[in-house]
């Protein structure tokens, strides 16, 4: 598990595969394991000739974990993906992010575009721009003494996501309560790269992805058929979708 150093915190990451680079950016609660490799993701895009990189967040997998909520705003995590890239001496790259990962990938393209050569936005649509939720709903989930003391039905499936996945709960309330903060319809505007933005037709987390790709001055849709946020990850249609919009970008 190789390991890079970014404002104090170390993060790790995988490096797979060889050809033209494509940098993955988890969602919330999850890890670059648990997004990428057990959806066949990882898998998926080495055999169609990339070189495959994954990242572990701060907070999530195997990178530290502070519990400092000022440490997880968006722009830093931003920064964290655009070390790597510096790190492993890549100028450019294709990048795709999922829900939290896809906001990140926003940051990091708005604040790079020179560093991003396409951008993939998985599980997440229209809230980017105007914060769809409930959110605090999942931080009192996730400081909750139980999962048995839940009851908001969002939070509860985020509270047994996190325990599925070995989270440190207070690391992920602290990055929840910071992660959230939207881009405005001007700063999509100035997203140029070429954009996908594929969402789960029974996701009511992401909002719709039509309204954030007519933000994108090259974005376009991917609607998931039948998916609600957690089972669009590793859907066909998604992964189908991906690799025809990578091979016809510039």
């Amino acid at each position: 598990m190789p390991t890079f150093q970014s404002d104090g915190l170390t993060i790790a990451y995988s490096d797979e595969g060889e050809g033209e680079p494509i940098l993955l950016i988890h969602g919330f609660a999850s890890s670059r394991d648990v997004n990428w490799r057990n959806t066949g993701w990882i898998d998926t895009l080495v055999r169609s000739g990339r070189r495959v990189i994954a990242v572990d967040n701060r907070g999530h997998g195997e990178s530290d974990k502070p519990h400092d909520a000022a440490r997880y705003r968006v722009a830093l995590m931003a920064e964290d993906a655009r070390r790597l890239l510096d790190h492993l001496g890549l100028p450019r790259a294709d990048v795709m992010g999922y829900s939290m990962g896809a906001r990140i990938s926003a940051f990091l393209a708005l604040a790079h575009g020179e560093r991003v050569r396409s951008v993939v936005f998985g599980g997440l649509g229209m809230g980017l721009v105007d914060g769809t939720g409930p959110w605090e709903p999942i931080v009192e989930a996730l400081e909750a003494p139980s999962a048995a003391d839940i009851q908001h039905k969002t939070g509860l499936m985020f509270r047994r996501f996190a325990e599925q996945t070995g989270g440190d709960l207070a690391a992920l309330a602290a990055c929840m309560r910071a992660s959230r903060e939207p881009l405005t319809a001007e700063q999509v505007g100035h997203i140029t790269a070429p954009a996908l933005v594929a969402v789960g037709t029974r996701d009511v987390i992401a909002g719709e992805p039509e309204g954030l790709a007519a933000l994108l001055p090259n974005g376009r849709a991917l609607p998931i058929p039948d998916r609600d946020h957690m089972l669009a990850v590793g859907d066909k249609v998604y992964k189908a979708g991906v690799l025809a919009f990578l091979a016809e970008r510039p």
